[in-house]
């Protein structure tokens, strides 16, 4: 499918949808699910075969009906309100703004997003995103094929401060932290203090503790909420824009508004210095 032509039409949608998905958010309490869809529908990408990514293919049901994603289509049909409102948006667009206001109305980090994503329907096999019962070998493999790093790993971890799994779902039950709508570093926090029978532990949780590597981010952001909010913002960005390339359309509208603005100046230049010239030329008229 064609990519948007992001102009300053859909810029404005774009902010429409934003205003619209706070809503939904806040008044449904859905933001871990939102979040995980947008993590779902980008996690996808394979940087070697340049498949996969954040293009909107989750929607089909051949993808969403894959074992890792169950449960998503609650979080689909969620969408569909807030697409109905602006058919001009790309579900891709959609899918990450959803993921980046998710974070943003439960206290999370601000993060950057540029709307031009194109939609797809072509689904990647089965299979490429985290299996929650492996360990940092498995994490490596699958991040690293989509070329994210070992800080990205982690701070992306950190994500589960926000929601809880359900056994209907992943076979495990339980938040991760204590306040499971509100996004903060407590993930890493709790993690450091070892087991704990209200919050859950996953095997890829625990193999950030284990590998060296991890555990020094672990250890960086339970100390520093600001420098997670900082990597993390980074590295959802990252995540977001998988195998995308921001299209100049955007540039060409902020470049037409400060060649307007531009021009303006040049208008109002103008017209002082004729009126400034008109008084000299009638004083010195008067004078003579």
């Amino acid at each position: 499918m064609a990519a948007p032509v992001v102009d300053a039409g859909y810029l404005k949608e774009i902010d429409k949808a934003r205003r619209d998905l706070r809503a939904l958010i806040a008044n449904k309490n859905c933001a871990p699910i939102m979040l995980r869809l947008a993590w779902h529908d980008a996690g996808t990408y394979d940087v070697n075969t340049k498949t996969g990514g954040p293009n909107g293919s989750i929607r089909t049901e051949e993808e969403y009906r894959h074992g890792s994603n169950n449960g998503l289509k609650i979080a689909i049909d969620l969408c569909e309100e807030v697409k109905a409102k602006h058919p001009k948006i790309t579900y891709a667009d959609l899918y990450q703004l959803a993921g980046v206001v998710a974070v943003e109305v439960t206290g999370g980090p601000t993060i950057d997003f540029v709307p031009g994503r194109k939609d797809s329907k072509v689904s990647p096999k089965e299979g490429r995103l985290p299996d929650a019962k492996q360990g940092a070998p498995h994490l490596r493999d699958i991040f690293y094929r989509m070329g994210l790093s070992d800080k990205d790993i982690v701070a992306l971890s950190g994500g589960h401060t926000l929601g809880r799994a359900h056994p209907e779902r992943s076979g495990f039950d339980g938040p991760w932290t204590k306040e499971p709508l509100k996004f903060d570093n407590s993930y890493f926090i709790e993690m450091l203090k070892g087991e704990s029978e209200e919050l859950l532990k996953l095997p890829t949780d625990k193999a950030l503790l284990e590998d060296p590597e991890f555990r020094h981010y672990v250890e960086l952001y339970a100390k520093d909420e600001d420098a997670f909010f900082r990597d993390y913002a980074v590295s959802h960005k990252a995540l977001s824009e998988l195998g995308f390339t921001p299209s100049s359309s955007g540039s060409k509208v902020d470049a037409n508004n400060s060649t307007i603005l531009a021009q303006s100046a040049v208008g109002v230049a103008v017209a002082a210095a004729v009126v400034i010239l008109s008084y000299f030329y009638e004083v010195h008229r008067r004078i003579k």
